[in-house]
């Protein structure tokens, strides 16, 4: 436990550091090299990648439509319902999230507009790893869909025998989702936003990932023309804020269950309490014995901090100083702390809601900013798949209007071409309308 008012500032900086990133040179070096094999190569590039990583050898990369849909004798009845309450959830949640279209006459004669409209193509990317992402599937699939994007597709690692889990295949299915590759890792980045001889290239990239995905969506995001990204990512966290009425119990499984994600994954726990940290430690020893990704979680909860402050007002500032994916308040009247805490991809308002809640089913986005970028990046919404782009129309009267306006503003910048354009058009009278 540290007493952050004892600490000086790089020491409380150096306390709020996330778990450092793998060697950052040889790692763009690598991933460097993958995007240019697949740009060189195309297919053939992607099928020895996946033979390489994932031990499958394929004869084609496109999951077959037969496979798609043979869900129905293979996934559980309980697995099932959780997936239709968890989409339905979603998707009411991003429905509401639809934007209006703006349309104001700034000036007698003189109309703007603001519209909206889906993204025609769209690329999401589900891990592979130690489990089956299903939520991940419904998360940017069912955004996708009420967005309207024409044009989904879905690539996912395939384990050895060249298949996917059923549930990613039952989830794709509720989501409109009909176009689905057998290829993970930086390769499938690269594919997406290059193009190869089976994957078409998408406008834009959406989706978590180890290290190398990460980088391999930072680096294609670069090329000219080539496509936009949902937003940069690190190893997932949660923060908890805790007062001494908390319930260490609750407690100590919100930090456990981010802590089972990876072994990079960190949890922080900020508590005016030293006898609530001692008892969530206690509880966090007792709960790991119990977890069957026990490995995992205790090597995260290595990157573990818990932090004891003077104040909730300060374990405010120090939350926001961290800037968390998943901020959990655990205090009285919880909710009368929203408006202080400023920085948080997704804030879970109480003992009763759990982190879990919103990686699976609660309808709010669990694709959200790691590593600090909560500071400036958004949870991931509708908005991310679709364009906004304006509209504007000027009668002939309009443009006599704020005619003088233009022409001097061009006039001060030097723009002769500018100018021109439009005392031309105010040169030919009776011919506006």
């Amino acid at each position: 436990m540290q007493i952050w008012a004892q600490l000086n500032p790089s020491e409380q900086a150096e306390l709020l550091s996330r778990p450092a990133l793998s060697d950052s040179q040889a790692l763009s070096d690598t991933v460097a090299d993958i995007i240019q094999q697949v740009k060189d190569q195309g297919d053939k590039a992607l099928l020895a990648f996946t033979e390489r990583f994932d031990g499958a050898k394929l004869k084609s990369l496109r999951f077959s439509d037969a496979s798609l849909s043979s869900f129905a004798s293979e996934i559980k009845p309980e697995v099932k319902w959780a997936i239709d309450q968890a989409y339905a959830n979603i998707k009411a949640f991003h429905q509401a999230q639809y934007p209006k279209d703006v349309l104001v006459e700034t000036t007698p004669g003189v109309v703007c507009e603001l519209k909206h409209a889906p993204l025609a193509s769209v690329g999401l990317y589900i891990p592979g790893g130690t489990a089956p992402l299903p939520s991940t599937v419904l998360m940017l699939g069912a955004t996708a869909q009420v967005a309207g994007c024409a044009r989904k597709v879905l690539c996912t690692p395939p384990n050895k025998d060249g298949q996917i889990a059923v549930e990613i295949r039952y989830a794709a299915n509720l989501c409109g989702i009909d176009e689905i590759y057998l290829v993970g890792g930086a390769q499938a980045i690269a594919a997406l936003a290059l193009g190869t001889e089976s994957i078409t290239k998408v406008d834009k990239i959406f989706g978590p990932g180890n290290s190398y995905v990460t980088e391999a969506k930072q680096q294609v995001s670069r090329i000219a023309a080539g496509p936009a990204i949902d937003m940069p990512a690190g190893p997932s966290e949660v923060l908890v804020i805790a007062d001494a009425q908390a319930n260490p119990v609750f407690v100590a499984s919100d930090l456990l269950s981010q802590a089972e994600h990876g072994t990079d994954s960190q949890a922080v726990l900020i508590s005016d309490s030293s006898d609530l940290i001692a008892a969530v430690k206690q509880q966090v020893s007792l709960q790991l014995a119990t977890l069957s990704r026990k490995d995992i979680a205790e090597k995260a909860i290595q990157h573990s901090r818990y932090i004891l402050t003077e104040s909730l007002e300060q374990a405010y500032e120090v939350s926001n100083a961290y800037a968390p994916e998943h901020l959990i308040i655990q205090i009285e009247n919880a909710r009368d702390s929203l408006d202080k805490l400023t920085n948080a991809g997704s804030i879970f308002v109480g003992q009763w809601s759990p982190e879990s809640a919103g990686d699976y089913a609660s309808g709010t986005n669990h694709v959200l900013p790691t590593y600090g970028y909560a500071r400036n990046y958004s949870s991931l919404g509708l908005a991310d798949f679709m364009r906004r782009y304006t509209v504007q129309e000027l009668s002939y009267q309009g443009l006599q209007n704020i005619g003088n306006a233009i022409m001097d503003l061009a006039d001060a910048e030097g723009l002769d071409a500018h100018r021109q354009a439009v005392k031309l058009r105010l040169e030919t009278e009776g011919e506006g309308s």
